[in-house]
């Protein structure tokens, strides 16, 4: 789970009125980060590793005060003002593990059965989609032709009959996982420092043939991603359809 940017756009005042880690952010009265543990637990999730970096110390005392089932560890990304593809690096030996894995942007706020989708999807390899995306240059698009995803990033540059917007969960197989931390470190050793963790996941894509990589529409699920302050407004009003 990459949870260690600083959260600009969002602001201090709408993440509570303290410059916080997003996954700290208080929806409903419980923070993003007991809300992903419980879910997380619940879709049969054994061992999570949390990547730090802006407020780590408080990321760690909330979870030294909270109660799970789950082995939770954080390892600390110290130059987390770059890309996040630098937070992706530094669990690379962590993607090497010769398990399924399930890497998650911590910033979302989300229907348990998104994961449960994901955990049980038929594709080894598997992102997640919604239909209902938002114009502009802002969302990660997940591009499909032919029943394939083509292309991968905020702005696509590949023909496509359509796309959806990219959750920021996915389920790697063992090859695709311990392929992923080779390309991250090719970036990092390129100095390719400053980019997003998308980019080499696009690349894998790309590389693959058209039906390695599969996706789940969760288009009818409620979820929201946390950037701005309007989306804090978004996340409230989401709850009542969460507890349901």
């Amino acid at each position: 789970m990459l949870a260690a940017g600083v959260g600009r756009r969002l602001g201090a005042e709408a993440a509570g009125g303290t410059p916080r880690p997003k996954i700290l952010l208080d929806v409903g009265g419980r923070s993003l980060l007991r809300r992903h543990l419980a879910l997380l637990e619940q879709a049969g999730v054994a061992r999570l590793t949390i990547v730090v970096g802006h407020g780590a110390p408080q990321v760690r005392a909330a979870l030294a005060e909270t109660v799970t089932g789950l082995d939770v560890s954080t390892v600390e990304n110290p130059d987390y003002r770059e890309g996040s593809v630098v937070s992706l690096w530094t669990v690379r030996d962590m993607l090497r593990c010769t398990a399924p894995i399930l890497l998650m942007d911590a910033d979302v706020l989300y229907d348990r059965h998104m994961l449960e989708r994901l955990v049980r999807s038929m594709h080894a390899d598997c992102l997640l989609l919604d239909r209902n995306i938002e114009p502009g240059d802002e969302p990660v698009k997940l591009c499909v032709r032919e029943g394939a995803i083509v292309d991968f990033r905020k702005i696509p540059t590949e023909p496509h009959d359509w796309h959806g917007e990219s959750v920021g969960f996915f389920r790697f197989s063992p090859d695709a996982a311990c392929e992923l931390a080779d390309r991250v470190e090719s970036y990092v050793a390129a100095g390719r420092r400053s980019m997003e963790y998308e980019e080499p996941i696009r690349d894998m894509i790309q590389a693959s043939n058209p039906h390695r990589f599969g996706f789940e529409d969760i288009s009818a699920l409620p979820w929201t991603e946390i950037d701005f302050p309007e989306d804090v407004t978004k996340a409230h009003a989401l709850l009542p359809e969460l507890a349901a």
